[in-house]
């Protein structure tokens, strides 16, 4: 139902960890952890944005590519202000999802609360199992999952 759009973003994620690069620009941004996963007629997908305004992330699906953006400023106001320690990743983070069509992306829900976005986007009812009918010439009508 899901499939990662970038073969080698963890390679990028593992070297802006080595070289430090947690700076991530519109033109560049930086990829945001996600878990995915299937509860009942539910697929649930949730990212990782801890200090990100709601106001600061954008939805949008076309085609059936889902993408997330948001972008993370830096919290501390202030021309005078030397920063000590700033290992906290700041700038734009992007990510694109390729989603099936077995699922409605008409109905995603979005919600945001501690750091964590979560889109539930239902199974399509094209998708759900059902009964088919089958007759026989002599038979009464058999149903079989499909």
């Amino acid at each position: 139902m899901l499939m990662r759009t970038d073969p080698f973003r963890d390679l990028d994620r593992l070297t802006q960890q080595v070289f430090g690069n947690v700076t991530g620009t519109w033109s560049r941004p930086t990829a945001m952890p996600m878990d995915a996963y299937r509860v009942g007629d539910e697929f649930v997908v949730a990212f990782d944005l801890p200090g990100v305004s709601p106001d600061a992330i954008d939805l949008d699906v076309e085609r059936n590519v889902l993408t997330v953006r948001a972008e993370r400023r830096p919290s501390v106001p202030g021309d005078d202000v030397q920063m000590q320690v700033a290992e906290r990743p700041l700038g734009a983070f992007s990510r694109q999802l390729f989603l099936g069509d077995g699922l409605d992306t008409e109905h995603i829900h979005a919600s945001y609360e501690a750091g964590v976005l979560t889109l539930r986007i239902p199974v399509a009812e094209r998708a759900k199992p059902r009964k088919i009918a089958v007759t026989g010439a002599d038979e009464q009508p058999k149903q079989i999952d499909a």
